[in-house]
């Protein structure tokens, strides 16, 4: 085991690419935040935006009771929509648990529900075939020590001890879980901060400001590694993680590390009524320009109190599911390029194969810079027909108007050679 610069262990816990091949190839997941916040239905901050009373809000258990809540429901939803794994908040910055855990009464276990969500959620998961992820924030608002670390200081200790029992539980009571998802590693105030020097949260302290870890975040997942040895796990915990994650916006294309990219179908985390939903074509040129990009995509929905997936948005996803049914093979176990994306959209490659996924025409022809294999043949996923001619300058696509998908038009070139 080798040591930082700081003293504290650093062992090497990142998966090999082997590892995590399944995740990657599998480029599409459900996140789905949950919680006592879907009864006011303001979103998963209203405790903090409202500063509501920490004692008012967790009356707020004494509703949830989710008659209608069935986690095979949940996975069918996302199994029609070509997703291949999920992510349910398990506990959420509020300190609400979907788990009966040791460390805390305020869980859906303990409360009007007495129902232990997590565990359904995770056989539902596994019935589907679809890899089983949780989400954890390790900070909980009703901690004054998260506020004020330097004044509670016991209040902070006892919030990182209730995070090591609660990680610990999570990967210990429900069999294989695929993906570990942090969130909220932060402190707000005291001298708490992120130094990617250092990998990870600390406190300052003392005099001289020397660092001292807070969270240790390394011998944390160590623990996780011990328990679930082939867990994907992200950076939100102050460890850097098995991939990058990004929030809400795509970025430049990134080839050298896993990443993905977490989002929302209607604009929010947490159920609030009555919110516009991404239009069909948005959720599908989403979906291609992260892939063209070389990312996942994390598509987020928010279900009601009752515990149900809204139908409007059920069926928003089950006709993202109909165009992966047609046109899966250009996104599934594929990576980004070669092509640089731009304006006209981007490339995903498999093998001798590359997709070009053209969001907006250009002109009437699209030029690509020139390739080193030979393309031997061409084809639309649509059938529609494809002119491409390719010279040692470049490449000349183009398919007549008439014939243009609205959404994305995909055209496959078969190369003599590997793409990659």
């Amino acid at each position: 085991m080798k040591k930082t610069e700081s003293g504290h262990p650093d062992t090497d816990l990142a998966l090999a690419p082997e590892d995590m091949q399944w995740w990657r190839d599998a480029k599409f997941g459900m996140f789905l935040h949950w919680g006592v916040y879907a009864i006011p239905g303001r979103g998963e901050w209203v405790m903090f935006v409202e500063r509501r009373d920490v004692d008012e809000y967790r009356k707020l258990a004494d509703q949830f009771d989710p008659k209608e809540f069935d986690a095979r429901a949940w996975a069918k939803a996302a199994k029609d929509a070509g997703m291949r794994y999920m992510v349910l908040t398990a506990r959420h910055h509020d300190g609400f648990c979907l788990f009966d855990s040791n460390a805390s009464e305020f869980s859906s276990a303990k409360t009007a529900a007495k129902r232990d969500f997590v565990g359904e959620y995770c056989e539902a998961c596994r019935e589907a075939g679809l890899g089983v992820g949780l989400y954890y924030s390790p900070m909980d608002w009703r901690f004054p020590g998260y506020f004020f670390p330097d004044m509670y200081r016991k209040s902070a200790q006892a919030m990182k001890e209730q995070c090591w029992t609660q990680v610990r539980e999570l990967m210990s009571n429900y069999g294989r879980i695929d993906i570990l998802w942090y969130d909220g590693a932060w402190l707000a105030h005291g001298g708490i901060g992120f130094d990617p020097g250092r990998r990870g949260w600390y406190q300052e302290t003392g005099a001289d400001a020397s660092a001292t870890w807070f969270w240790e975040p390394e011998k944390l997942n160590a623990m996780v590694r011990e328990l679930q040895p082939k867990v994907v796990i992200n950076p939100r915990s102050g460890w850097r993680g098995d991939f990058d994650t990004r929030e809400n916006f795509t970025g430049d294309m990134q080839t050298d590390r896993p990443w993905e990219q977490c989002d929302t179908l209607t604009g929010t985390w947490g159920h609030i009524p009555g919110r516009p939903m991404r239009s069909l074509r948005s959720c599908v040129q989403l979906l291609a320009v992260v892939a063209a990009r070389d990312g996942n995509l994390l598509l987020n929905v928010g279900p009601t109190p009752e515990g149900t997936i809204e139908p409007r948005q059920v069926r928003r996803l089950g006709q993202v599911g109909d165009w992966l049914a047609k046109h899966g093979e250009s996104i599934y176990g594929t990576r980004g390029g070669p092509f640089k994306p731009g304006p006209w959209g981007g490339s995903t490659h498999r093998g001798n194969t590359v997709y070009l996924h053209i969001l907006d025409w250009p002109e009437d022809t699209l030029t690509l810079p020139a390739l080193e294999r030979r393309i031997v043949a061409s084809r639309s996923l649509e059938g529609q027909t494809v002119s491409v001619h390719q010279a040692d300058n470049g490449i000349e696509i183009s398919v007549p108007p008439p014939d243009r998908e609205s959404m994305d038009t995909i055209i496959a070139l078969e190369l003599d050679g590997p793409a990659g």
